[in-house]
């Protein structure tokens, strides 16, 4: 097959002289092994993860920074472990890595379960789901440890981040759509004594449109994770193919059919399939990352924060979404594109407080 563009021949695979050999973990990629450095196992697999690291760290340091709720950092903390173990991961293929890999997984996604399910919740209930919480996270690890069967753990994440993900859409209707939040809404209601008309449907169609750039959150995050399901699918079904595919155009065009890093993990053997490979890492890297700024997002919503943060977006896809403080985002400076990108208000308008 010819190919246009320069490119080189892949290196063949050097399992054998891998830094890290052998390989003992119990899942191993479609990424060949130690083909283009014997000090990792699967370059484009490690190397993807610097994202997981990057967005993590700025999570922790905004934070950090902007005041928002403890239980985020300790979450963006846990999402900066998970990069951090892959990176050891798909660097050594050790089992141990894979622990921290995969189990990582598991407690972020636990601490966002405690942050959705514990707000406006009394201090004895925040007790009892922290520790129903802590146990169930115990039981997976040693019955995982017990299986090392890594369906178990995919199934156990998949469950617990849909739990978290349907709450969250559920909690953020009620207590933000207008038409809902006073019949339904469970956030404490700061009083409207004293406010206008006017300066009720003010505040009505400020909360309508942070709702509308919730939405475009979950909307754009989910088609992210799809999107690259996808990829990964196709790199489950035709591995050999692709990697017939990636020797034919070479490097580095190769590494653009490097399909784990796009996606997720699954096990070989339950699919017949001798090895998978590796982008899982960039496209749940960015959309781990929208949800839980979502997160904090939703929680200022529901303390009735909305002018204090804003939600600086200035571009949904060639931006990356924070949310800061206003006055770090002066609300002459918001654009305009569509929705306000900038906690509902637009330029011009006049902010009112519930």
């Amino acid at each position: 097959m010819g190919f246009g563009l320069l490119s080189f021949k892949y290196p063949p695979a050097r399992p054998e002289e891998g830094f890290w050999a052998p390989v003992t973990s119990t899942i191993n990629w479609c990424e060949e092994d130690y083909y283009a450095t014997i000090y990792s196992a699967e370059i484009v697999n490690t190397l993807t993860n610097l994202l997981f690291i990057y967005l993590g760290v700025k999570g922790i340091r905004n934070c950090w920074k902007y005041g928002h709720d403890s239980v985020f950092c300790v979450a963006f903390t846990g999402y900066l472990l998970v990069g951090s173990g892959s990176f050891a991961f798909h660097s050594t293929l050790k089992y141990p890595m894979q622990l921290v890999d995969e189990l990582s997984m598991i407690y972020t996604a636990f601490l966002m379960c405690y942050a959705t399910f514990s707000f406006s919740q009394s201090r004895l209930r925040r007790q009892l789901l922290g520790g129903g919480l802590l146990s169930l996270a115990v039981f997976i690890t040693l019955y995982y440890h017990y299986l090392q069967d890594p369906v178990f753990h995919q199934n156990a994440f998949a469950l617990i981040t849909a739990i978290v993900l349907f709450r969250s859409m559920y909690v953020m209707e009620v207590n933000i759509r207008p038409s809902l939040k006073r019949k339904y809404g469970t956030a404490p209601q700061k009083s409207t004594d004293g406010l206008t008309k006017p300066e009720l449907l003010a505040n009505a169609r400020r909360d309508s449109r942070i709702l509308k750039e919730m939405w475009m959150m979950v909307v754009i995050g989910l088609s992210i994770f799809l999107g690259g399901f996808g990829i990964w699918a196709l790199d489950i079904k035709y591995c050999s193919q692709v990697r017939r595919w990636r020797r034919e155009v070479g490097l580095p065009w190769g590494i653009l059919l490097e399909g784990h890093g796009w996606w997720f993990v699954v096990s070989p053997q339950s699919l017949g399939v001798n090895a998978l490979t590796g982008p899982r890492h960039l496209m749940t890297g960015y959309g781990s990352y929208f949800y839980i700024v979502w997160a904090v997002w939703l929680r200022h919503c529901l303390n009735e924060r909305q002018d204090e943060y804003v939600l600086k977006w200035p571009s949904y896809f060639f931006s990356i979404p924070e949310v800061v403080p206003l006055s770090e985002y002066p609300i002459g400076d918001l654009p305009s594109n569509g929705f306000s990108n900038g906690n509902g208000h637009v330029k011009g308008e006049e902010r009112k407080s519930v």
